[in-house]
């Protein structure tokens, strides 16, 4: 048995949106259930994101703190942000993000995971990269505000990480399978064995 997922999709009778927002919307379908019934399905409609987990020459994480209201937390995050154009190749939205949060580039990308965040309730996909061969972004540092105004940038180990993920100090989706996605690749056919950063990614289609 091969396990894998599948794409699907159950009938839907009808569809409402009750609320558009700036970046996102919720979305209300009648789907019709295996045995004839059919159930409304209230989720967020979302374009999609990008994470970049970075790793310098010294086995460190570039993470990032800042508050997310929605939980009331300040959480350590990885960078990463929205897919803001329809087919925008998720490569450049995560460059442009570890460029605009730590003023870094990177030489060496490849996908580390793909991920839904919340299938019960959101249709958010997140491609995970991992970067490596970092230095220094050349020009001025983008200017920052709202949230991002107060963030804090660190570089910490892996191990650091890993234990804080696992004793429960650590909650940020992206960071936690980015991290574990790392050890867990470096114990099976190594990181060189990842896929590439323009491999095709079905939940949110692009042009290379």
């Amino acid at each position: 048995m091969t396990i894998k997922d599948t794409p699907e999709e159950w009938e839907v009778r009808a569809t409402n949106t009750p609320f558009v927002g700036n970046k996102t919307s919720v979305r209300t379908d009648d789907v019709v259930m295996p045995d004839g019934t059919v159930v409304g399905r209230d989720y967020q409609v979302h374009p999609g994101s990008v994470a970049v987990l970075a790793l310098d020459e010294a086995d460190r994480v570039l993470v990032l703190r800042q508050y997310r209201h929605p939980v009331r937390h300040k959480l350590w995050e990885i960078p990463a942000g929205l897919l803001d154009v329809p087919g925008e190749n998720p490569l450049h939205a995560a460059q442009r993000e570890l460029y605009e949060e730590a003023h870094v580039k990177a030489e060496d990308w490849r996908v580390l995971t793909d991920v839904y965040t919340t299938p019960g309730g959101c249709d958010e996909a997140v491609r995970i990269f991992l970067a490596r061969d970092l230095s220094e972004a050349a020009g001025e540092r983008f200017a920052v505000a709202e949230e991002e105004a107060d963030m804090e940038l660190d570089r910490v180990p892996v191990e650091d990480l890993v234990r804080g993920v696992l004793a429960g100090e650590l909650h940020n989706n992206c960071l936690v399978v980015g991290v574990l996605s790392l050890v867990a690749a470096r114990s099976g056919d190594g990181l060189d064995a990842l896929r590439p950063a323009q491999a095709p990614w079905p939940a949110r289609p692009f042009e290379a």
